[in-house]
């Protein structure tokens, strides 16, 4: 969480202001947020990761299932097959068979129960109730948010440590062209409330663009603009200056629309070069992590993002030194 800090690396003149030394200068120029903004922005989770502590090994994970049984739509929802109202909907269409026999609201899975969904067997045991995991990971551009690219490019969650249970759900997706923040957890239940459209998460987005933009399409960007799948608009733009033709902008969405950023852009024909995401809800992109690199939040920053997505952190203990930051780079050499 970000706190306030002392004035460092600045001096004072002889009429008592503070000003900043060249080396802060520099530093706020290249921050993805000003400072007079800060107030403005919500909670943080990342303050800054200490690359140098190792990763703990989670802690067991318990079974899937309590003797009693557990609600179906519970046990899919934390594999990460959809949000629990959506598997409540495949109960009532049909689409989910349990010993052979149609799912009705209210039946519990129990270990050695047969699930099917579409008529193709759910492993449903895999899904076992384990301590949260969610990593940061910096994707690069030329990665492609899938677990398997038919025509054979780089994907996010190669470099991602292996689960013995359970999968990586990513937070939302970056097309090949985005890089920067994306989040990857263990957990479906929170990975679907962090997407659903009603949450409203903001996204926000570091734009480099060619040429200028007059004021007037800036305002209709924050007005809105009419796309081919409905109204839309940035909740708030910020300019951060550039050199020659390159101009960079911040901008902030609270919706998860394909390409939506560049869209925006092109229906008033300005052109992107470089878009990065810096900061998903309350979680930002740390400075320090390079492309191809995670970091693990710590169990502190966990309880942040729960309370933050309005959910309660029901699982197992986790080890006292969980993942209290992690760096890895998996770049293929």
């Amino acid at each position: 969480m970000n706190s306030n800090k002392p004035n460092q690396g600045k001096s004072s003149d002889s009429k008592g202001k503070i000003s900043k030394s060249p080396k802060q200068q520099r530093r706020n120029q290249d921050r993805f947020k000003p400072q007079e903004e800060a107030n403005k922005q919500p909670k943080r989770i990342i303050k800054k990761p200490d690359f140098e502590k190792p990763i703990a090994k989670p802690a067991q994970a318990k079974p899937a299932v309590a003797a009693d049984g557990e609600r179906i739509q519970k046990v899919l929802s934390r594999g990460g097959l959809g949000s629990r109202r959506e598997i409540e909907r495949w109960i009532e269409e049909g689409r989910l068979k349990l010993n052979g026999k149609p799912v009705a609201l209210g039946d519990r899975l129990k270990p050695g129960d047969y699930l099917q969904l579409n008529d193709r067997v759910v492993n449903w045991d895999k899904f076992a109730i384990q301590p949260t995991r969610v990593l940061l990971y910096h994707k690069p551009t030329g990665e492609v948010v899938t677990r398997r690219d038919p025509e054979g490019r780089p994907v996010v969650f190669t470099q991602l440590p292996k689960l013995t249970t359970a999968r990586w759900i990513s937070v939302g997706r970056l097309d090949i062209n985005t890089s920067g923040l994306l989040l990857v957890t263990n957990n479906g239940e929170l990975a679907n409330k962090l997407m659903h459209p009603s949450t409203e998460v903001e996204r926000e987005y570091a734009v480099r663009i060619l040429g200028d933009v007059s004021d007037a399409k800036l305002e209709t960007l924050k007005k809105g603009v009419e796309l081919e799948d409905g109204v839309a608009k940035f909740d708030e733009i910020h300019f951060y200056g550039g050199e020659g033709a390159n101009k960079w902008y911040h901008v902030i969405v609270s919706e998860g629309r394909n390409r939506l950023v560049r869209r925006l852009w092109e229906s008033q024909e300005v052109i992107v070069s470089r878009l990065t995401r810096v900061r998903y809800g309350p979680v930002v992109l740390p400075e320090r992590l390079k492309t191809c690199t995670f970091y693990e939040l710590t169990d502190k920053e966990l309880d942040l993002l729960f309370e933050f997505a309005g959910l309660e952190r029901n699982e197992p203990d986790a080890l006292p030194t969980k993942a209290d930051a992690h760096r890895r780079d998996n770049r293929k050499r």
